[in-house]
């Protein structure tokens, strides 16, 4: 587990830093990560409406980009729908 830990670090970490800050992802990088990492995972991940609409569900603050807090919402949700722990 430290190791699948690890590399949602070094990947979120990688899609944020392409703007210059690594600390958060804007729409774009978001959009990016999704479509190429979580693609079967993440329903209509080509979609940019479907995009938008996801990070807006995620953004708790409405600021427009994703903390690695707020993006971790995003990984609990799909790991508990694809292990069946979804209600």
């Amino acid at each position: 587990m430290e190791s699948a830990i690890s590399t949602l670090i070094s990947q979120f970490k990688t899609y944020a830093g392409k703007d210059g800050s690594s600390s958060t992802l804007s729409k774009e990088e978001f959009s990016s990560l999704v479509t190429s990492q979580l693609p079967n995972l993440v329903k209509n991940a080509g979609n940019p409406a479907e995009i938008d609409q996801l990070m807006s569900s995620l953004d708790s603050d409405n600021d427009g980009e994703l903390t690695f807090c707020e993006f971790w919402q995003l990984i609990g949700k799909l790991a508990s729908k694809q292990g069946g722990f979804s209600q």
